[in-house]
């Protein structure tokens, strides 16, 4: 029971953090004397609100489906979770990856490539994006265990092989 009731947890948690670094993205922008910055001018942010988006409308089909059907793990049902959980997983964990990339960029800039550090003009964009992607990085420590458990789930399943003396 205690286990089936973390499963939940772990599965509806991610739904509250990707809703959160959604909207703080999605509310990101920033003027000045420059210009406008917009989350949506840097494509990397756009992708980092469409994985979240898909990942949390996972979470809550997942969360239903635990707290409905919890006595229904059968064997295609820990397949289909296990695969589910691996491909969000990697697909926030790309988000954040890349989203990181860009901060690091706007940050640091990088004088090979001249491209200037963006963060002393828009350090209130900076600020609010790095907010969305720390949030998004606690999403992935969500999935990754989400991932380690259906994975426990499914192989639980299996007969451990024959070892011969």
């Amino acid at each position: 029971m205690q286990a089936k009731r973390m499963e939940l947890v772990l599965r509806a948690a991610p739904l509250t953090l990707c809703i959160a670094a959604m909207a703080i993205m999605l509310q990101n922008k920033q003027t000045n004397e420059y210009g406008a910055l917009h989350y949506s001018n840097i494509a990397v942010f756009k992708y980092l609100v469409y994985a979240n988006g898909i990942c949390a409308a996972y979470s809550l089909v997942s969360a239903m489906d635990s707290a409905f059907f919890a006595g229904a793990h059968g064997l295609s049902r820990a397949w289909v979770l296990f695969v589910l959980d691996q491909v969000l997983t990697y697909v926030i964990l790309t988000a954040v990856a890349a989203g990181v990339e860009i901060l690091f960029l706007a940050y640091q800039g990088d004088e090979k490539a001249a491209w200037s550090e963006v963060c002393e003009s828009y350090d209130t964009f900076c600020y609010s994006a790095r907010a969305s992607v720390s949030v998004s990085a606690a999403a992935v420590v969500c999935f990754v265990l989400l991932s380690l458990g259906s994975a426990h789930s499914l192989f639980s399943k299996y007969d451990k092989p024959i070892t011969r003396k």
